[in-house]
């Protein structure tokens, strides 16, 4: 049995694993669904009080999940979600991880694929500058089409009402809008030629619009170190919600299933 630690990313907390957790536990795992710090609180309460999501920064998050994977007994597979998936990536890329498994990733810094699902999805958090420094959300039907495109409405607002929060906007601006034309290395930097890093599978949805296939096909094909292990699959059909909406056991299956083939 492993020990597996879920991700997740950003509008969402890890309630979005709520489903996976006990799916993963049945089959003897051990599991572990961390929170970015200052996000441990009920969905409800971030609402009220966002300045947790506001102030966060990716350094400390990264700095907290290394605290979280370190003192686990070993090392874990590592199963990141959007931001998530970036996340895993820079754990990865620091030696964390027997393998990874990112789904719907967002790109860490040097993908430049940028399509026009993708700026329509994030324009509601870039169309105002002030929200760089804000707990930036989406409305239910900015979310709907950014995250659940393919359930119908009333299900799309039941997710909203279960699991959006706001994201920070620091962030959104930062590694979604700027930091390919940043002078220097940002903080979502990783080295696509790093030989040491452990496997790595991208799960694509294909209806995904924030995170379309395109973009998480551009950063897989950006690893290029000889002797490592990166591997691509898509899901016709299926949204960013993919973690959620009908049929996330496959995904489910299918993420652990290569991750416990691909072992280090």
């Amino acid at each position: 049995m492993s020990t597996i630690v879920l991700i997740h990313g950003l509008w969402v907390t890890p309630r979005s694993w709520e489903h996976w957790i006990p799916y993963y536990e049945a089959q003897g795992h051990t599991v572990v669904a961390p929170a970015y710090p200052g996000f441990e609180v009920d969905v409800e309460a971030l609402r009220v009080d966002p300045t947790p999501i506001a102030t966060a920064t990716v350094p400390g998050t990264l700095a907290h999940l290394e605290k979280v994977i370190t003192a686990l007994p070993e090392p874990p597979i590592l199963i990141g979600h959007s931001f998530g998936g970036t996340l895993t990536q820079l754990l990865m890329d620091r030696g964390y991880g027997a393998a990874g498994v990112v789904i719907d990733s967002a790109p860490p810094e040097g993908i430049r694929v940028t399509p026009p699902s993708q700026i329509r999805s994030l324009f509601p958090i870039l169309n105002n500058p002030a929200k760089r420094h804000q707990a930036a959300g989406f409305t239910p039907a900015q979310f709907h089409y950014a995250f659940t495109n393919t359930l119908p409405e009333e299900e799309a607002l039941a997710a909203y009402e279960r699991y959006a929060i706001p994201a920070p906007g620091s962030w959104v601006w930062a590694y979604g809008l700027t930091a390919n034309f940043t002078p220097g290395h940002q903080e979502t930097w990783v080295d696509f030629r790093n030989e040491r890093r452990a496997p790595l599978l991208f799960i694509a949805g294909g209806a995904d619009h924030i995170m379309p296939p395109s973009v998480n096909k551009s950063n897989a094909h950006h690893y290029k170190a000889a002797g490592t292990v990166t591997d691509y699959h898509e899901f016709p059909g299926r949204s960013h919600w993919t973690c959620a909406e009908p049929g996330w056991e496959q995904v489910a299956d299918y993420a652990l299933n290569w991750a416990s083939q691909h072992l280090r």
